[in-house]
């Protein structure tokens, strides 16, 4: 059974059928995914009070505004009830982000054109896809956790790899819905059928070689990547 619920079908991403406030949304998402699904989060920085568009972290140039983890830092990323409960109760509207790797997925993102191509090839395809999470900039679909060492050896393999694909791995981050960031509402793409369960992930190889294929046969080139 396929673990996405239609196609580009914008659902809740915490609990299906709850509808809290913003505030809430945020701590029973990050309880979901810590707690039933054993992804180890963090807060995110958030946004500039003063300027939403704009990260609160000291970097006037931030790349990923609000979407990446600062106090506490990556390391602290946990599943414990508890902290995820402190964290979000003292910072309630703090996007939740993932530290990806180790027993957590990994993810494979690429731009949001190019990402939406790609979706509907592998749909044409009848290839079977995880959980997608996009924002207005970019998609990403989260894989199996892979090592250095295989994401090289599948590098490797290949005659060509668009260099937009990003691979968020061991050590990386991504921000998971319903977070706000400076790349606007974090939501899903493909959501996770509902359930306490972690959703099933893909090998990172089946993703890279679908999407590299899709986006091949429907004319997408790597400047547009």
């Amino acid at each position: 059974m396929r673990e996405i619920l239609g196609r580009r079908r914008r659902l809740l991403p915490w609990r299906i059928g709850r509808k809290p406030g913003r505030s809430a949304g945020q701590l029973g998402a990050a309880l979901t995914f810590a707690t039933e699904w054993r992804w180890p989060v963090l807060p995110g920085v958030a946004l500039d009070r003063r300027d939403d568009s704009r990260c609160a972290c000291p970097d006037p140039d931030c790349a990923v505004p609000g979407a990446h983890p600062l106090d506490p830092g990556l390391l602290a990323a946990t599943t414990d009830e508890r902290m995820v409960r402190w964290w979000w109760t003292n910072r309630p509207g703090a996007p939740v982000v993932l530290a990806t790797g180790g027993r957590a997925p990994c993810a494979v993102s690429l731009p949001a054109e190019a990402g939406v191509r790609a979706l509907a090839a592998l749909d044409e395809a009848g290839i079977r896809l995880g959980p997608v999470v996009a924002t207005e900039e970019r998609v990403h679909l989260l894989v199996a956790p892979y090592s250095l060492a295989q994401l090289g050896e599948l590098l490797y393999a290949r005659d060509h790899v668009p260099g937009s694909l990003r691979f968020h791995g061991e050590g990386g981050y991504i921000a998971l819905p319903p977070s706000e960031t400076g790349q606007g509402r974090v939501r899903w793409e493909r959501a996770p059928l509902p359930g306490s369960a972690a959703p099933w992930v893909p090998d990172v190889e089946a993703v890279v070689d679908a999407v590299v294929d899709a986006l091949t046969r429907t004319g997408v080139s790597a400047p547009e990547l």
